[in-house]
């Protein structure tokens, strides 16, 4: 008896965690910042690595991927 009782509460707990869980975790909470669209990409004038146009740094001649390449390249 006291083992039915048991695995009913067992049973019970995770029925009760499993409702209090968000139906999807990986979606994100604001669907208006993520776009679907494709970022600009600008070519690394050092390196020619590729990267978003957001993150690249800029430079007196060109574009590059990092800091450290702009210093290589601009001394």
């Amino acid at each position: 008896m006291k083992f039915a009782l048991l695995v009913l509460l067992v049973l019970i707990g995770v029925l009760l965690w499993r409702n209090r869980q968000p139906a999807n975790p990986s979606a994100p909470d604001d669907p208006e910042t993520e776009s679907n669209e494709p970022s600009n990409m600008v070519r690394c004038t050092l390196c020619s690595v590729h990267v978003p146009a957001d993150d690249a740094i800029q430079g007196k001649n060109g574009s590059y991927c990092s800091v450290d390449h702009r210093q290589i390249a601009e001394p």
